[in-house]
């Protein structure tokens, strides 16, 4: 029986988060507690080397509890010393575990904009913080027509964090389309793609436009499930049977480096279209994927 595996491997996750956590909080309140570039410095790959650790001791618990498969493409030529931009459709919470493992410990950290309410979250909320992951408001765009200060926060803290990204390899993801994919969302959008929900482009020019010459790549991820869009407790359940990514490693166009997302309306256009073009490419890998 399936969900009879749930609860043992929920725990052995529960543990493992536990285990690796406390440290990380420790590290995370001494680089608080003296918030000096140097001992930022110094906490940081202490900090990393425990994340890393806790995703590859999920990443081994995937593979030894599951029998779900992964073919993986484009991730010869990543660099743990790089700067890139990662940018992925999102239809699942599994998605992130996805990432992980195709990931971790061949690029810098993954960090997540996360939303502020998710600083809440037992244990995780204060070790993503210690981990320097971003929260932000994630503000619908009528509560920022009523208040535009709820915009410029969310832009205060992009350019906050990427300034903190500066100086070391990093890797910023974005789940560019805002939310996970569902049938519903994809009718109510009316999405000109098959298989994705509308790109929003705002919070990827404000990425590149805080780190500027600092990216030296976008790596654009596509994931695809076909056996259908699982759920956390598929995956620890064994229903998961095959996992498809596919990784391009794609330069930033210079004319995108530069410019007013915001209040200049020609570079929006521009940005906008460049992105929906990524997404159109995206939807034909994803069509691929899914077929095998």
């Amino acid at each position: 029986m399936p969900l009879l595996r749930v609860p043992p491997i929920l725990l052995l996750i529960v543990l493992n988060t536990l285990v690796h956590a406390v440290p990380v909080l420790l590290a995370g309140v001494v680089k608080a507690v003296l918030p000096l570039r140097p001992v930022w410095r110094a906490c940081n790959p202490v900090l990393t080397g425990l994340a890393e650790s806790w995703i590859a001791v999920n990443t081994w618990m995937m593979g030894a509890f599951t029998r779900t498969r992964f073919e993986i493409e484009g991730t010869a030529e990543l660099r743990r010393d790089g700067h890139y931009l990662v940018l992925a459709n999102h239809q699942s919470w599994v998605d992130i575990l996805v990432l992980q493992k195709v990931f971790n410990r061949k690029v810098p950290l993954l960090r997540f904009f996360l939303k502020r309410s998710l600083f809440w979250v037992p244990v995780l909320g204060l070790a993503w913080w210690a981990l320097d992951f971003p929260f932000m408001g994630r503000y619908t765009r009528r509560q920022i027509a009523k208040n535009p200060e709820l915009g410029r926060r969310d832009i205060e803290t992009t350019r906050k964090a990427c300034g903190k990204f500066r100086d070391i390899p990093v890797s910023i993801m974005n789940f560019v389309e805002g939310t996970r994919f569902t049938e519903a969302k994809h009718a109510q959008q009316a999405s000109p793609y098959r298989h994705l929900l509308k790109p929003k482009s705002g919070g990827v020019a404000f990425v590149i436009d805080a780190m500027g010459q600092g990216l030296h790549s976008i790596l654009d991820v596509t994931i695809a499930y076909p056996d259908g869009r699982p759920s956390m407790v598929d995956l620890m359940a064994n229903r998961v049977g095959m996992v498809r990514v596919k990784v391009r490693q794609l330069p930033i166009p210079p004319e995108l480096v530069a410019g007013n997302y915001q209040e200049d309306r020609a570079f929006r256009a521009r940005f906008q279209q460049w992105m929906n073009g990524l997404w159109r490419e995206k939807d034909e890998d994803m069509e691929r994927l899914l077929a095998g």
